[in-house]
């Protein structure tokens, strides 16, 4: 069959298509308001840790950054299920298809790379606290960063030489609200068994890679709080929230990219896909920070030093009265 022009040609994202009108609305309205909450959880981190002293600390500034790429990683894909359930517009072009794709797997390359680092830095904070401040120092924090952005997007780079071999011809439907690989590689009219035994192994490669290096370091701080008695709870509590996090990311991408390309239902990973685009980002808030005593000592400081600022007035009052 005759190969059509990427440059001329569209797709058809079909999303969850087969749900009434009314649902896609009830849907569209729930994806935004949880995408709003995602927004402005992890942008009010970054701000606490930016304006805040007692925050700028390594751990917060791994944190404040993978706040940042959740925002970045969830608006990959949720803007354009937001549009697709709001407003049934579900052409893409071929070009912005490919820029998706690889940001989604970029993002969520750098994203496993920086659970990694964080793990790392909570190991050294827990069982080698005398010579955390010696190691963990700011270049370092910086160069870590800086490397896991380097790596994910240049890494990834192979996903679009990947894509770029594709045939595409016949059908323009994706039987998915974004462009991942399973559904692209299926809509291929040519052979794509080796491309896509290629792009299974360099995923999970990284998904086992980084799933192994972050266990080993929980495995350690586990070992090391229970010689804690005093901070074995708490311990415990911070870290069966962290491994229920992971739980979801790593599971969620396991079941979506461990399988044959014939065996791949995309009808169930459009639903597994929503826990790692659409959960994942929603949780991770919450389960890093807002639920820190000092996060929130931080927060409520904000708050009142903002109210204090917009009603002045109030305060003197309230201080002539007592």
């Amino acid at each position: 069959p005759e190969r059509i022009t990427p440059l001329y040609y569209s797709y058809s994202l079909e999303g969850f298509s087969g749900l009434n009108q009314r649902l896609q609305l009830f849907l569209s309205l729930v994806f935004l308001l949880i995408y709003l909450t995602t927004v402005m959880g992890n942008a009010t981190i970054i701000f606490l840790m930016c304006v805040d002293n007692r925050l700028q600390i390594p751990m917060y500034f791994f944190i404040g950054n993978l706040a940042f790429l959740e925002i970045c990683f969830t608006s990959c894909t949720s803007i354009k299920l937001l549009v697709i359930l709001s407003s049934g517009r579900r052409t893409i072009s071929v070009s912005a298809c490919f820029v998706q794709s690889y940001f989604y797997f970029a993002l969520g390359c750098m994203e496993f790379i920086l659970l990694v680092v964080m793990s790392f830095d909570r190991y050294l904070a827990i069982c080698q606290p005398l010579h955390y401040a010696a190691i963990m120092t700011q270049q370092l924090c910086i160069l870590l960063l800086v490397a896991a952005w380097v790596a994910g997007f240049t890494f990834m780079s192979y996903h679009l030489v990947l894509l770029s071999k594709l045939t595409f011809c016949g059908s323009n439907k994706i039987q998915h609200f974004f462009c991942d690989n399973s559904p692209l590689f299926q809509l291929s009219c040519s052979d794509t068994n080796l491309l896509w035994r290629i792009d299974s192994v360099l995923i999970l490669f990284i998904l086992l890679g980084s799933l192994c290096l972050t266990l080993s370091s929980y495995v350690c701080i586990l070992f090391c709080i229970l010689r804690m008695p005093s901070r074995r709870k708490k311990a415990f509590a911070t870290c069966s929230s962290h491994l229920t996090s992971l739980a979801i990311v790593f599971g969620s991408c396991l079941d979506l990219y461990s399988h044959p390309l014939e065996r791949v239902s995309l009808e169930t990973n459009k639903l597994v896909a929503l826990l790692n685009t659409v959960l994942y980002p929603f949780l991770n808030p919450f389960i890093y920070s807002l639920r820190n005593k000092l996060v929130v000592l931080v927060l409520k400081d904000a708050i009142a030093h903002t109210k204090a600022q917009l009603f002045p007035q109030s305060r003197c009052i309230s201080g002539q009265q007592f």
